[in-house]
């Protein structure tokens, strides 16, 4: 990914956050002699330095997957920046953005417990805590039969890059103007970026 260097996220913490935060990631891999994406949730463990999740049995990347290296992306906040926010009128059109990208060996899981363990991790992450969903709840025969239309994998993370565009490359005075603008809105990503843009202010 090109990365300017005002733009880098280099502290790991930061990134595994944004990674937890943003998890329905892309995952990117050579299939029948071209690109092939799935779009899909994926879970963070920090002490293996992995990534878990799950194709669809039917969804074909898994079968060559193993053998090449992976490219997973996870996209966080974005949104467009007008010139009209800005002091003057010299000046064009851009969009602020957060984006991780991770690369990494993958290793398809045929171990029953572990594929059982990164479900439930997987349902413990997404479900609020006050849901009354619990998958060890669930009759484990139907959830024998359901993980046998799935293939479960990790992946080993072997690079991490990151970016954060937040308009670093512009004077102070305008990345005010520019939150002031995105904080007026209503719109989620907007306000997301203006608040990252407020805390990049403040190193």
């Amino acid at each position: 990914m090109y990365i300017p260097k005002q733009f880098k996220i280099e502290d790991k913490s930061t990134i595994y956050d944004f990674i937890e935060n943003y998890s329905f990631a892309t995952l990117v891999s050579q299939h029948n002699g071209e690109p092939y994406a799935t779009h899909l949730p994926l879970v963070l463990n920090k002490s293996e330095k992995a990534l878990y999740g799950h194709f669809a049995l039917p969804n074909q990347q898994w079968k060559d997957a193993e053998n090449q290296q992976i490219l997973v992306i996870f996209q966080g906040p974005h949104c467009y920046v007008s010139p009209s926010w800005y002091e003057t009128m010299k000046a064009v059109p851009t969009w602020n953005y957060v984006s991780i990208h991770v690369y990494g060996e993958m290793e398809i899981i045929e171990d029953h417990k572990v594929i059982i363990d990164s479900l439930n991790d997987m349902v413990k992450k997404y479900e609020s805590p006050d849901s009354p969903y619990n998958l060890s709840e669930v009759d484990p025969n139907f959830i024998e039969g359901m993980s046998k239309g799935i293939v479960v994998f990790r992946i080993k993370i072997t690079k991490m890059e990151a970016k954060a565009k937040l308009s670093q490359n512009h004077p102070e005075e305008r990345q005010e103007l520019i939150i002031k603008q995105l904080e007026n809105t209503s719109l989620q990503d907007n306000r997301q970026i203006a608040s990252l843009m407020k805390k990049n202010l403040q190193k």
